[in-house]
């Protein structure tokens, strides 16, 4: 399901999702550069930057057994992620809101156009490392859930410049 945005200027130039997928393929073949960052928490995804280019958001996220993000959109973001390390399941709502799961091995890339939604959640029993690319950098991302008719609805927009925001 695809959510009708506007595009906002951007002082720098706009990657689209094959730049952003040659991107985190690039970095995710490079541990040296990621793997010394990892970091896992109980609570939660743990996250942080990595060095991109001019007008573009990369992170390193990772994920313990259970860890997923809620149905969100990045706003008028492309995005792209590959799979560094584990394995991780993307769900996306079919023309009914039903989630269509998907899952991405170690080496895999997925793309997110801007307005698509998705969710993303380590279902396997081993932790998971994934690269991430935002472009133009992430300032919104809208969350979503079913509505009393089972039709998807927005429940929250945030402004935001991290990937994902807690509950």
């Amino acid at each position: 399901m695809t959510v009708d945005l506007s595009h906002r200027p951007d002082t720098h130039p706009t990657l689209g999702v094959d730049e952003l997928s040659e991107l985190t393929r690039s970095l995710a073949d490079r541990p040296d550069l990621w793997r010394p960052l990892v970091r896992f928490q109980e609570s939660g995804r743990w996250w942080t930057r990595l060095d991109g280019p001019p007008g573009v958001d990369v992170w390193l996220i990772t994920w313990l057994p259970t860890h997923g993000t809620e149905l969100h959109d990045h706003g008028a973001s492309a995005a792209a992620f590959t799979i560094a390390a584990g394995t991780l399941t993307e769900n996306r709502p079919d023309d009914r809101g039903r989630p269509v799961p998907q899952d991405f091995a170690t080496g895999l890339t997925q793309t997110v156009d801007p307005g698509d939604l998705h969710d993303v959640v380590n279902t396997g029993t081993e932790p998971a490392v994934s690269i991430h690319a935002y472009s133009p950098r992430l300032t919104r991302m809208t969350y979503w859930g079913a509505g009393d008719d089972g039709r998807l609805v927005p429940t929250r927009t945030v402004e935001t410049d991290e990937p994902e925001t807690e509950s």
